[in-house]
């Protein structure tokens, strides 16, 4: 997937980074967490779950990415705790491709190991979603110390 550096606005001040927002997804076969976030606050929101697959999925975030307007998309991608890859590994990383192919935005991988066992933790409802949160504030923190 593409990589998203520091960007600036034509209209920011000389050195200043525009804000990037972003949409993060916990993908599931069931249900897919979604969770949103900036770069002006560094931390990310629970927002829904998508308890739809196939087309049904996608309509549903394409509202959101009509609604959210977001600079790029994240996505949890699963792996084993030794870092070995598995079935689930390989369905994330295609959602990320046809997200990407669908709505020509970039998609950034984060490994999300651990991140419902954190959301679960976290006391939160709606765990699809808080695990989104988690993986999208991985990616942010990760966003913050290369700028």
């Amino acid at each position: 997937m593409s990589e998203l550096g520091p960007q600036h606005a034509g209209d920011a001040a000389p050195g200043r980074a525009r804000t990037l927002s972003f949409l993060a997804f916990d993908f599931g076969l069931k249900r897919t967490g979604v969770a949103s976030g900036n770069t002006v606050l560094g931390e990310a929101r629970a927002m829904t779950t998508i308890a739809a697959d196939g087309d049904a999925r996608f309509e549903r975030i394409a509202k959101l990415i009509a609604e959210w307007q977001p600079d790029a998309l994240v996505v949890g991608v699963p792996y084993h705790p030794d870092g070995a890859a598995h079935d689930n590994t390989r369905r994330a990383q295609r959602f990320a491709r046809q997200l990407h192919g669908r709505f020509r935005l970039p998609v950034h991988e984060v490994d999300e190991r651990y991140s419902t066992t954190e959301a679960k933790a976290s006391g939160a409802r709606d765990i699809d979603a808080a695990s989104a949160a988690v993986i999208l504030n991985q990616y942010l923190n990760n966003l913050q110390q290369t700028l």
